[in-house]
């Protein structure tokens, strides 16, 4: 009589295991899938930052393929493809990001960008004219900055580069373009201004030390600031400046720029050779 009864508590203890087993295993299985996903995302964001862009670019596209539709890694395509330099490529990846029903502004921000990498000035314009005033990002100012000065609203620009430098911890970029922007309007002694205080920001930002020295030598100004620099970028500023005088009709000051230039490089610094060959050539001739 107490066999039927002890059956039953043994069966029913067996199927309380089983779907105790059963529990765990989806627990088991849930701990996977949550530590895939943070698995995928450090490898999104290695690919994004630190990863080869070219591979970055096939990893992005592979995985659009896999799991279509979802809209962070259509981001780490389009962003991958401006890493690698194809940027009219970037122009359709983003795009497909606009078209995603969870777009934000700061999308429709490297979409933009995306466009002023193309030289497509007018769709940049009509990209950022549709983003609400109140999306305040110092992208957003940086890149209406270049906007405004691609029109030659100079009020503007300078308005957007002003606010674009209060809304980041590194402004040397947006303040070396805001120099650029004063020098190709022939305010050179605000451009050289401003490339300072950018090299006050990062000192070893080469573009704004040729740049200030462009600004200096606009104004026939051909001694080298006083700023840090080595060997080899002095004989490159120097070089930068022999130009700017031999274009100002300074030839005999270019002349020896090119010289002192030469003499600087630790190595054979082929461009000035060939500038002073060529000057001395048509002095001949």
């Amino acid at each position: 009589m107490r066999h039927p009864i002890f059956l039953t508590l043994v069966a029913t203890a067996a199927i309380g295991l089983s779907a105790c087993d059963n529990s765990g295993e989806a627990q088991v299985e849930r701990a996977l899938q949550d530590l895939n996903v943070v698995d995928e995302t450090n490898l999104n964001d290695v690919m994004l930052t630190i990863g080869d862009p070219d591979e970055a670019v096939n990893y992005f596209a592979g995985a659009n393929s896999n799991d279509p539709g979802r809209i962070d890694l259509q981001r780490g395509l389009a962003k991958s493809l401006i890493r690698a330099g194809r940027a009219s490529e970037a122009i359709s990846a983003w795009k497909n990001v606009i078209a995603h029903a969870e777009v934000n502004n700061d999308d429709r921000v490297d979409l933009a960008d995306a466009y002023i990498r193309n030289n497509r000035w007018d769709d940049a314009a009509t990209t950022l004219n549709a983003i609400p005033p109140t999306h305040e990002t110092f992208k957003r100012y940086r890149l209406e900055a270049m906007v405004a000065d691609s029109r030659q609203l100079w009020d503007k620009a300078d308005s957007f580069y002003e606010t674009a430098v209060g809304l980041t911890t590194t402004p040397a970029g947006v303040l070396n373009n805001w120099g650029y922007s004063k020098l190709t309007r022939g305010n050179y002694s605000e451009a050289e201004r401003l490339f300072i205080d950018a090299l006050r920001h990062n000192k070893g930002m080469f573009t704004a030390k040729n740049n200030l020295v462009l600004a200096r030598g606009a104004r026939r100004n051909y001694d080298l600031p006083v700023i840090s620099m080595t060997q080899v970028e002095r004989a490159q500023l120097l070089h930068t400046l022999a130009l700017t005088a031999i274009k100002q009709n300074d030839v005999t000051i270019g002349k020896g720029l090119l010289r002192e230039a030469i003499d600087t490089h630790p190595q054979h610094f082929a461009d000035a050779v060939r500038s002073l060959r060529a000057l001395e050539d048509n002095v001949t001739n």
